[in-house]
């Protein structure tokens, strides 16, 4: 069986997590699609099943990717991940949305138009540091470039971070897909973020053989159709797996310090300079940060683009934490009711 595993990324990290009775009495299963009240999922011989969420489990609290154990009709436990991405959701809500879980790596696409944005990109790699996932940015349309020259765009992701790889591809031609292909080996998985109308589909095509809808770009502004409403696995030819999800225009950011950290390694060392531990390089004098800005080692922009994020995940993960605090005081609250109501009937 674990053998069979091995197709779907299974490695010793989720085989050490098995006590021998549940190796002996249960299956393991990787989640392809996560619905409102159920769970598609592949067995170690590569057959889809739909289980039911029954008792505790709830839709939000898994991922696509997930590894879990299932006596042939209920879900009984999820293993732990190995790597996961998330995001703050949407909207007002306190609380984080899972996107993937046990990748190996995350493909950051944008294109050679109006879509191209340091700062959003800059997102992306942040989540993929964090979480520990190799981050590869993918530039498409690189045939028929916008504005500037396609090796510009190139040039202006590898200043981002120089432990990403940048690809320049066509996402049509099958010479260009096959440059991907060497991420997505047997037992891999890699997941596809970015905007709609990129190529995200087109790469996904390539990559599967199956034939998903690519919506069209409005020449205004480079922003293509919705064309992916829901995250699934699929099997690549290259014999790993590739998470689709949904092209992201809100990506909010949650306990991603060190992977802003990691990320903006030239501020966060130019700030252990600064004469004050608490500096917020605005004004304070001794400021490394703002005497690099003066000698043009540091620009204005990427200063801002690091404070935004920063401030962002600072407040973000706040209010996460204490949406969780609330939770954890909430159940606790609804257990000691119900146990005075059961001493009272005697039970």
């Amino acid at each position: 069986m674990i053998s069979d595993l091995k197709l779907l990324g299974w490695s010793q990290f989720f085989n050490g997590q098995l006590d021998l009775e549940e190796f002996e009495t249960l299956t393991p299963l990787r989640l392809t699609e996560v619905r409102r009240r159920s769970v598609m999922a592949l067995t170690p011989a590569l057959e889809r099943m739909e289980i039911a969420l029954t008792g505790d489990h709830v839709a939000t609290d898994m991922a696509v990717g997930d590894f879990a154990l299932t006596d042939g009709e209920r879900l009984i436990r999820l293993l732990d991940r190995k790597t996961v991405i998330s995001r703050k959701a949407a909207g007002l809500q306190a609380q984080a949305q899972l996107i993937a879980a046990n990748l190996d790596t995350l493909f950051i696409t944008t294109s050679c138009n109006h879509d191209f944005n340091e700062a959003r990109l800059e997102r992306y790699l942040a989540i993929a540091i964090e979480a520990e996932v190799t981050p590869v940015i993918v530039i498409t349309k690189a045939d028929k470039p916008e504005e500037m020259a396609a090796e510009a765009y190139e040039d202006r992701a590898k200043a981002l971070y120089e432990g990403a790889e940048v690809l320049l591809i066509n996402a049509k031609s099958p010479e260009d897909i096959a440059r991907l292909e060497g991420y997505c080996g047997t037992g891999q998985t890699i997941a596809l973020v970015g905007s709609s109308g990129v190529g995200k589909s087109t790469i996904a095509r390539g990559l599967t053989g199956e034939d998903i809808e690519v919506g069209e770009i409005r020449e205004d502004d480079a922003k293509g159709r919705h064309t992916t409403t829901a995250r699934s696995m699929h099997r690549m030819h290259a014999g790993g797996w590739l998470i689709d999800t949904p092209g992201m225009r809100e990506l909010a950011l949650h306990d991603a310090s060190e992977g802003i950290a990691t990320l903006f390694e030239d501020i966060t060392d130019l700030a252990l300079s600064c004469k004050f531990s608490d500096c917020q390089h605005r004004s304070e004098p001794g400021c490394a940060v703002r005497a690099a800005l003066e000698t043009g080692e540091l620009s204005e922009e990427r200063l801002e683009r690091w404070r935004k994020l920063m401030d962002e995940d600072a407040r973000n993960s706040e209010s996460i934490a204490e949406a969780r605090e609330r939770g954890r005081k909430f159940s606790k609250m609804v257990k000691n009711t119900m146990k005075v109501k059961k001493a009272k009937r005697g039970e």
